[in-house]
């Protein structure tokens, strides 16, 4: 029995120099359900995106005749091609190398030689990503359309009312009209019908009467009657109220007076139901401000409000921060022996507290990956303590960390890592719902973390240096750092007694 053919995830362009790069890829990409075509310089790749759109281009950056910089800076002067995001395929490591790649329009950066499953879960990360542009995109054109649509009624309403000359022009409100004298009245069914009159023969002619109906039906009787004396002692003059009613429904009113020839004859109320609309426009309102404290949630406040001013790609060099990574100690070992929801419920509490821990020392949370937790001092908005204030939190973690224990007693430990140096920072892609950072320095503080001891807090010679002169700290030796060779690094063990 045969399995049923598998259904293609996305067609990805692929566009490298190196014929043992494509097969990899192909062959990799293609295992995973994506549908692969393959070109070799950037020429083809601008012809081929021209023949099928993809949905995702991986673009190498070094090839002869034109750079993946300058492919890219073409594909983003194509129509129907600027919103594909291209990731970048390199052994170029320099930081100046991943920030020109995101300034010429690149959604992501891969350093070669890749790992499949990096490629994978970025390009993964990428697509679901651009799905949800294109649902934004549907969802703002449908929003938009409506705002015309209602933008437009209002037009008609008001032109229906310059142009009002009699109770039947109602095109679906309720409308009531009144002689000069207050006695002639007119109306159509729909005003009956809105503010429940079964007999109008007995409640609308008589003034009185009619405005005691009305009133006690509203929330704020006095103000309505009070209203209505105020357009009797200026009948020019053309009004708009909006009426709350004890049952909850809500009226909007336009009033004016009527006109013949050059006098004025009485006055018209035209009356619609807007309960539906402001109940619509409320839920708009409170899951606006839903958005904006989730985008806060996210990112940071001075880079939300840059991503809401402008849309493009934000990414910025800042040159003197500090970052933390912390791991908890056993955490596979604690996985697989307790359930899900406790796991995660345990995760929480030990985050939850970091967080609060993150606001008490006025730094900026990153992310957390699994078990491990990322936090920077310094960025987006620059502060001289920086070292200072992680260190701070550092050794806050340590204490706050020796309260929690597992189900079956076990008290839980951390290692963390700290550096201290220059970082990339930004939020890639036009919508990315991510904060993060890249550079040497955050490898470093990663490596000085899972190179570290339980219950210990390693730091680099550059946060050393910081620190030497108001923290307890303690020389480790020269340390083998993974892909940076060895390295002097300190034990932070306590602030110094002044």
């Amino acid at each position: 029995m045969t399995n049923p053919p598998s259904i293609c995830k996305a067609d990805i362009l692929v566009v490298d120099d190196t014929p043992s790069n494509l097969r990899l890829l192909t062959t990799m990409l293609t295992q995973h359900d994506y549908s692969v075509r393959c070109v070799i310089n950037g020429k083809m790749a601008l012809e081929e995106v021209q023949v099928i759109c993809p949905d995702l281009i991986l673009l190498d950056i070094q090839m002869p005749e034109m750079s993946g910089y300058d492919v890219c800076l073409k594909l983003k002067e194509m129509k129907d091609i600027k919103d594909v995001p291209v990731i970048f395929l390199s052994a170029l490591g320099e930081v100046s190398d991943k920030v020109k790649a995101f300034e010429v329009g690149g959604a992501d950066y891969i350093s070669k030689p890749f790992e499949g499953q990096e490629v994978l879960a970025r390009l993964e990360n990428q697509l679901a990503i651009r799905k949800l542009q294109r649902q934004l995109t549907q969802q703002n054109a449908i929003l938009e359309q409506e705002i015309r649509d209602r933008q437009q009624a209002e037009r008609k309403l008001a032109n229906s009312l310059a142009l009002l000359q009699s109770t039947f022009d109602s095109m679906g409100d309720g409308i009531i009209a009144v002689s000069g004298n207050r006695q002639f009245v007119t109306y159509n069914q729909k005003f009956l019908d809105m503010w429940g009159i079964d007999d109008p023969d007995i409640i609308l002619p008589n003034r009185e009467s009619r405005v005691q109906f009305l009133a006690k039906q509203l929330q704020a009787p006095e103000v309505f009657s009070r209203r209505l004396q105020e357009l009797y002692l200026q009948p020019e003059v053309n009004a708009y109220d909006v009426l709350e009613l004890k049952d909850g429904r809500v009226f909007e009113c336009h009033s004016c007076p009527q006109r013949l020839g050059d006098g004025i004859s009485g006055r018209v109320w035209v009356y619609r139901d807007i309960t539906e609309r402001r109940r619509a426009e409320t839920e708009l309102q409170l899951e606006r401000e839903k958005t904006e404290q989730l985008l806060l949630n996210i990112l940071p406040e001075a880079i939300a409000e840059q991503l809401k001013q402008n849309h493009q790609a934000i990414a910025e060099q800042f040159n003197d921060v500090t970052v933390l990574f912390a791991d908890i100690v056993g955490f596979t070992e604690l996985s697989s022996y307790i359930s899900a929801k406790d796991l995660v419920g345990l995760l929480n509490r030990i985050f939850s507290l970091f967080d609060r821990l993150s606001e008490q020392y006025g730094l900026e949370k990153i992310k957390t990956i699994g078990d491990a937790y990322m936090v920077v001092g310094g960025l987006p908005n620059p502060r001289p303590d920086h070292a200072e204030a992680i260190a701070e939190m550092a050794l806050s973690m340590q204490q706050e960390i020796a309260y929690f224990r597992t189900f079956e007693g076990r008290r839980l430990a951390i290692r963390i890592g700290i550096n201290t140096g220059a970082v990339v920072a930004g939020v890639i892609g036009t919508r990315k719902f991510s904060y993060d950072l890249w550079g040497d320095t955050v490898n470093i503080a990663s490596r000085m973390e899972s190179q570290g001891e339980p219950n210990l807090i390693q730091v680099a010679e550059a946060t050393y240096q910081r620190l030497q002169s108001k923290y307890c700290l303690v020389l480790r030796g020269m340390v083998n750092i993974k892909g940076k060779g060895e390295m002097p690094t300190y034990w932070l063990t306590s602030r110094k007694q002044e």
